[in-house]
């Protein structure tokens, strides 16, 4: 009789932890969020158009960003960024209040093409927007100039005479020695340069890095046969993998074969 109770109460037992784990095993999980959701409760991405290059032009990678559901907006330079750099800053602190005022957004994030990321690094740097902004991607910004001071000349539009903003992009100007005088990297930001071996305007390429705890990627250190030049990396796809990483705060994992 004793044994049969024993035996019973043990029948029991076991019946209802396995009833238990069966429950537990049965409760869905909390589902993960979606990289569309997590980028669209992050920060607002203002892309920074460079010289001369008009806001359309910025539109592929902008369209990458909203794909990937990013609040997205493209600043185009005062008069084409042919002028002043630091005075293009300024109406670039004003344009990111706006971003703020529009989203609710207490940061940005900035994704900054050639001298776009001179503009939006001046104003981390002299104009306090270390304050409003989370992170700092450029695209082959000349952050320590360029060999190819002409660069109008290039494009074909005249000699860099009268034109500011290409004097402050050569190498050793005052404007570059203010802006890289002390810590490349204030704040708390995250800095972020992309580069590639066949950037036609910024020469030597290197010069488009920054020092002081950056992450500076050269693209060809990852795929050695991509083929990227300067305009192209705003629309390359293996350039646009790296941007969408920078803004996750991932690593540096490029997809060679992107499109």
């Amino acid at each position: 009789m004793l044994l049969r109770k024993t035996a019973l109460v043990l029948s029991l037992a076991t019946a209802a932890l396995l009833a238990s784990t069966a429950t537990a095993t049965a409760a869905p999980a909390a589902p993960e969020p979606t990289p569309v959701a997590v980028a669209a409760a992050a920060n607002p991405v203002i892309v920074v158009g460079g010289l001369s290059g008009v806001a359309v032009a910025y539109e592929p990678i902008a369209a990458r960003l909203r794909a990937d559901g990013y609040r997205t907006f493209i600043y185009q330079l005062p008069g084409l960024g042919l002028g002043d750099i630091p005075t293009s800053a300024r109406a670039f602190a004003t344009y990111v209040g706006q971003v703020r005022a529009s989203t609710g957004a207490a940061t940005v994030d900035v994704v900054a093409h050639s001298e776009g990321g001179l503009v939006a690094r001046y104003y981390l740097k002299r104009l306090g927007g270390t304050a409003t902004v989370g992170r700092y991607v450029s695209l082959g910004s000349p952050q320590y100039g360029t060999y190819v001071a002409n660069i109008v000349a290039f494009l074909g539009l005249g000699s860099c005479a009268g034109i500011v903003a290409c004097q402050q992009m050569t190498i050793g100007s005052a404007f570059l020695a203010d802006l890289n005088a002390g810590d490349d990297t204030p704040g708390t930001v995250r800095y972020t340069t992309i580069r590639t071996l066949q950037d036609e305007l910024v020469r030597p390429t290197g010069n488009a890095a920054v020092n002081d705890g950056a992450t500076n990627v050269l693209i060809q250190a990852y795929c050695p046969l991509r083929v990227v030049g300067h305009l192209g990396l705003v629309l390359d796809g293996t350039s646009y993998t790296i941007v969408r990483g920078a803004l996750v705060d991932g690593p540096v994992r490029p997809n060679c074969l992107a499109l």
